[in-house]
């Protein structure tokens, strides 16, 4: 377990941090280069916007090749059908079966329980009454961070401190994902049967569950942001590439739900952190309009 530790985080070799296998280690080493990047100051701005102007060229890079991706992907599936048999199609029903309804139930059941302990029956009420809107903006954006200011308003009108609503509910939206992380678990167990792999025993779940926080963790706000997450998974297990497109089509068919469910989360999260820190009787001593 050490050494698998060791060379899931670091590399022997700086060229090898570009590789897809080494994913978790590039991750960590972008996130070193940011810091250190604001850590300079003024003299690091140049470098800044060499990365944020790198960043537009590559997502334009990635625009022009997603006009011609569906006709790739389309020839692709037909040889996995090929290969695999129409099975695999049925396999896809089932999962969306699975996932749908599992998320749906967290939703209301979950976030439920989480308003009650944040604020009892008054918290309940109030989340109920505001979240709404925050939900059916993620449902229809497919982005966490696009649903931040409506998550914002609905925050204010619940009652939850600014300072903390306004330091919980962004910073949420790119490392808090529920609803990822369930999908994380239905992709790694979806894959697992496809390649006939065994996905049984108590490591076997440990290791899935760590690999499903991790990619909750590491997907950014964007739509399509589970594809980073995806990349971890096959990277982690050590899949073939021939994975990573059978998992992304789940992926597409549940980022909807999977997003309301990490948008609505952040808002209920707040709520948990405001009872934390204001203490028991936080939504006494704050205005349902602050």
């Amino acid at each position: 377990m050490g050494e698998q530790l060791v060379s899931t985080l670091t590399v022997p070799d700086f060229l090898n941090i570009l590789s897809r296998e080494n994913m978790l280690a590039l991750i960590i080493f972008s996130i070193l280069v940011g810091v250190a990047t604001g850590l300079t100051g003024e003299q690091g701005k140049p470098f800044s916007r060499f990365l944020n102007s790198a960043s537009e060229v590559f997502m334009k890079l990635i625009q022009l090749i997603m006009y011609y991706a569906p006709i790739g992907l389309a020839a692709y599936f037909a040889a996995l059908i090929g290969q695999f048999g129409a099975d695999i199609i049925g396999d896809y029903a089932k999962a969306i079966i699975i996932y749908y309804p599992v998320s749906v139930l967290y939703f209301f059941i979950s976030f439920t329980l989480y308003a009650f302990i944040a604020g009892g029956k008054t918290g309940v009420i109030r989340f109920w009454k505001n979240i709404l809107a925050p939900a059916v903006t993620s449902l229809g954006t497919g982005s966490s961070v696009a649903s931040i200011p409506v998550n914002l308003e609905a925050s204010r009108k619940i009652g939850i401190p600014k300072d903390i609503r306004e330091t919980v509910i962004p910073l949420g939206a790119q490392i808090h994902m529920d609803g990822s992380c369930l999908s994380a678990m239905l992709k790694i167990a979806f894959v697992f049967g496809v390649f006939n792999m065994d996905f049984s025993g108590i490591n076997t779940f440990l290791t899935a569950i760590g690999i499903c926080l991790l990619s909750g963790i590491v997907m950014s706000g964007i739509p399509g942001g589970g594809f980073i997450g995806e990349m971890m998974i096959i990277t982690l297990y050590g899949l073939p590439i021939e994975a990573l497109p059978i998992i992304s089509a789940i992926g597409v068919v549940v980022d909807a739900p999977a997003t309301m469910v990490n948008s609505t989360g952040d808002t209920v999260s707040s709520m948990l952190v405001a009872r934390q820190l204001e203490g028991k009787d936080w939504m006494k001593n704050t205005e349902a309009h602050a």
